[in-house]
């Protein structure tokens, strides 16, 4: 059942190596604590994407809550998870604004056709199996897949957060490395929501003992000089407040809030490519979520992909932001092992009523970009090296040429945030560029190699290895529901 959980041990108490299941839980309290951790992983860019794309951030962070609850019901609680807003729409979405006419209301039309259309491709690889999905994206593609969502948000740590406060990013960093794994239990399972207070408290101390810093705010062009932390928009904002109706400002602009969506033709075909991406990009995070708790989510694979398209399609018919699964709860996840739905509810539960409360959105906004540095070169890198185990366990053989050469090729695009430019109002890049090469040029050097390779290459995929390490066909929801039944507390490899 989704909403049925099963407490871990005594709730309390968990060994170093102990593994929290989907449908395991600790006490209510630590299950509160590590929903707050999860709350703030996705804060930042949940709360940033909106203001890029131009929608309201107040109005996306409720959203976000509501889309994961419905995304953990459409799954079957089986993949932990959180929908934060998706960047996979922001180029497309700067295309549509910069088209004579647009508004925000012909922004999120597009992106709702783009979350029925997501939706539509989750129930197809449901009902046609997943193994249609597996020809298409095999291990060494996936693992790829992977290794992008978590190195290509590389350049927003070194180039946003981390030179905002370098030592602040550096302490934090190592305060995270050290809980992490110097502290048994629950300490370490935090790790990363303490670093959170210990750099924010260490900015505080450092205001008022060295003084104001020079940097380039996130978003900035140029240095200016600062504090660290500036909580004047948490004393300004009200503790309710509904997120207002688009209207239109004194300055005769739009002022974005919740609205009814408007559709165009030509918006439309701008998002489309994105369905591309959040396929991969989904694909990719649950084989990322089966890979640290060691069970076999393929069978749930349809089930999430439709799922973050329903949520999309909901949050934009009010106004709101693009969904996606993300990375940086993932990383949490991988950091706390502790996989509960629980802790996902709670996160989705405190989200809205960050939604209903500007103070409480400004308070975790407040946060200083250097202690994010410190936090998000952990939780990135982690994400990335998710990719080389799933390579591993998968036994993918980079001697051969079909495997190496056009993975390499679509890694290094991805990393490098490359872009192909087919016109002014349309380019790939990044993720979406990458994951292309690497699908296409995949197939296509399987297909023009000689026999011997293509032989190797077969062999390797022909039988699938569970991310378990446990080689077999993938079944249905039941067997995987056994699978959870005999497995639930198995470590997963490391």
């Amino acid at each position: 059942m989704a909403l049925g959980w099963k407490l871990h041990g005594d709730g309390k108490t968990t060994g170093p190596d102990d593994v929290v299941a989907p449908d395991e839980r600790l006490s209510w309290p630590r299950t509160i604590g590590l929903g707050a951790q999860h709350v703030v992983a996705m804060f930042g860019a949940t709360f940033v994407f909106p203001l890029v794309m131009g929608l309201n951030p107040q109005l996306a962070i409720m959203m976000s809550g509501v889309a994961t609850i419905l995304f953990l019901l459409i799954v079957k609680g089986k993949v932990p998870s959180y929908l934060g807003t998706s960047a996979s729409f922001v180029g497309a979405v700067v295309a549509i604004r910069a088209q004579e006419g647009s508004t925000s209301a012909t922004v999120t039309g597009a992106i709702l056709v783009a979350g029925l259309i997501l939706a539509l491709v989750g129930l197809a690889i449901h009902y046609l199996g997943s193994e249609v999905l597996h020809r298409v994206l095999p291990p060494v593609v996936t693992g790829a897949v992977v290794m992008l969502i978590g190195f290509n948000l590389a350049p927003v740590v070194a180039g946003i957060y981390w030179p905002q406060d370098q030592w602040v990013a550096l302490a934090t960093m190592l305060f995270t490395i050290v809980c992490a794994v110097a502290f048994k239990g629950f300490i370490s399972r935090i790790a990363v929501f303490l670093a959170l207070i210990f750099g924010t408290l260490l900015s505080w101390v450092l205001d008022r003992t060295v003084g104001q810093i020079t940097s380039v705010l996130g978003g900035a062009t140029e240095a200016t000089t600062h504090f660290r932390t500036n909580f004047d928009a948490v004393s300004a904002a009200s503790w309710f407040g509904f997120p207002p109706e688009t209207m239109m400002g004194a300055d005769g602009k739009e002022v974005a809030g919740w609205h009814m969506p408007s559709f165009s033709m030509a918006a439309i075909l701008l998002v489309i490519p994105a369905v591309i991406a959040l396929v991969a990009e989904n694909t990719g995070h649950v084989k990322a979520v089966a890979e640290m708790t060691g069970h076999n989510l393929d069978p749930y694979m349809g089930r999430a992909i439709a799922a973050d398209g329903v949520g999309t399609a909901l949050a934009s018919a009010v106004g709101g932001s693009p969904t996606t699964t993300y990375a940086e709860n993932i990383g949490v996840m991988a950091a706390t092992r502790v996989y509960s739905t629980a802790a996902y509810y709670v996160a989705a539960l405190v989200a809205i009523l960050f939604g209903f409360s500007p103070k409480f959105g400004q308070l975790v906004f407040s946060i200083p970009g250097g202690v994010l540095g410190g936090i998000t070169v952990v939780l990135y890198g982690m994400i990335g090296l998710l990719g080389a185990k799933i390579w591993k366990e998968n036994g993918v053989d980079f001697g051969n040429p079909i495997n190496l050469v056009p993975i390499a090729a679509g890694i290094i695009m991805g990393v490098g945030n490359v872009s192909l430019v087919f016109s002014d109002s349309f380019s790939l890049s990044g993720i979406a560029l990458g994951t292309l090469v690497a699908v296409a040029g995949w197939h296509l050097a399987k297909a023009i190699a000689p026999a011997e390779l293509r032989v190797r290459a077969e062999a390797a995929h022909g039988t699938m290895i569970s991310l378990g390490g446990e080689e077999g066909t993938y079944g249905d929801g039941d067997q995987v529901d056994d699978l959870y039944q005999r497995d639930d507390r198995r470590e997963p490899r490391h």
